[in-house]
């Protein structure tokens, strides 16, 4: 952490604990044709892209989804792009309150307006905001009209909070998003599948 002044986290599977693969089996129950290459971590069709970064309205969004299922319903195909939304660790809220009190901290995720309010309802809305409040500032890509692993995403930052790339330190779990990053000269930390982020402030007492 030498030389590290600010710190941008992803919030999936980084903070909030999520399973793509709920996603991926549900919209398989519902019918869509090859669920996996349609919706994953690694890829996903074009209609994602565009909720998450606010191209599409919520409702066009969830009615171009339902157009890849036979007979689902809206509430359906809803709660199967929820199914990935899982918790948040206690633990890892209580890192964040830590690491803010020696580290300028960011929050940069890819989402969208659907999974923000489930995540909101997972938590309660006081919880929610006091999360929120955790950060310096709060980037959802279908804000900010940039996704990861595009460049003007990590840019934003950069530009808003004057900071040099050599200073920040990013964390995330998608391998395509570090890239991103790096192109930038922003230092990174790729988080494997089942690790705990605690583990990269050994020196942070929880």
């Amino acid at each position: 952490m030498k030389n590290i002044k600010a710190i941008i986290f992803d919030l999936g599977a980084v903070i909030l604990n999520i399973n793509y693969q709920n996603t991926i089996n549900e919209f398989e129950k519902l019918g869509v044709k090859n669920p996996s290459s349609f919706y994953s971590k690694k890829a996903q069709n074009n209609l994602f892209n565009k909720i998450e970064t606010g191209e599409i309205s919520e409702r066009e969004f969830l009615l171009k989804l339902q157009k890849e299922t036979p007979n689902a319903s809206i509430k359906q195909v809803k709660n199967a792009w929820n199914a990935m939304l899982l918790d948040l660790p206690e633990k890892r809220i209580n890192l964040l309150k830590k690491i803010n009190q020696n580290y300028s901290i960011f929050l940069l995720s890819n989402t969208n307006t659907i999974h923000i309010a489930k995540f909101e309802k997972i938590l309660g809305r006081n919880q929610y905001h006091e999360f929120y409040n955790l950060f310096n500032k709060v980037y959802y890509s279908h804000k900010i009209g940039f996704r990861k692993p595009q460049i003007e995403a990590f840019q934003i930052i950069l530009d808003e909070n004057k900071l040099s790339p050599n200073e920040v330190l990013f964390i995330d779990d998608s391998p395509q998003h570090i890239e991103g990053a790096k192109k930038l000269g922003i230092k990174t930390h790729h988080l494997q599948d089942n690790k705990e982020v605690a583990t990269l402030f050994p020196d942070t007492v929880l």
